[in-house]
């Protein structure tokens, strides 16, 4: 029944920075923690960064310090902020619940390239 729906994504240089978007399309994450995940072709989805109800984030080393997790107002949204962007970080990128439930989205590309 929900909805994820990924935007943002895009060609960037590497060191530029990215803001993804994610919509949901009722309240049902509105208590949980949010995460973002990214996956390459062959490879499995990894998890990105976690943004909990209560504001309490986590990312994995390979992106601490660079990528921040927000809600929106609409508490339905969450946003993935880029920086320092690396060719490593060229991915699909996806949002769910963490832990993730239901049906992935079409996710959002990101493409790191000079």
């Amino acid at each position: 029944q929900v909805q994820l729906v990924e935007s943002g994504g895009g060609l960037v240089q590497p060191g530029g920075s990215l803001r993804l978007s994610c919509a949901a399309s009722g309240s049902d994450f509105s208590r949980r923690a949010m995460g973002w995940y990214r996956q390459v072709p062959g490879k499995q989805r990894e998890w990105v960064g976690t943004l909990s109800n209560s504001g309490i984030t986590n990312y994995a080393d390979s992106v601490k310090g660079r990528f921040t997790i927000s809600r929106g107002n609409a508490k339905n949204t969450v946003y993935l902020q880029m920086n320092n962007l690396k060719p490593e970080d060229t991915a699909v990128y996806y949002c769910n619940g963490v832990p993730p439930f239901g049906a992935w989205g079409q996710g959002t590309q990101v493409t790191v390239s000079s």
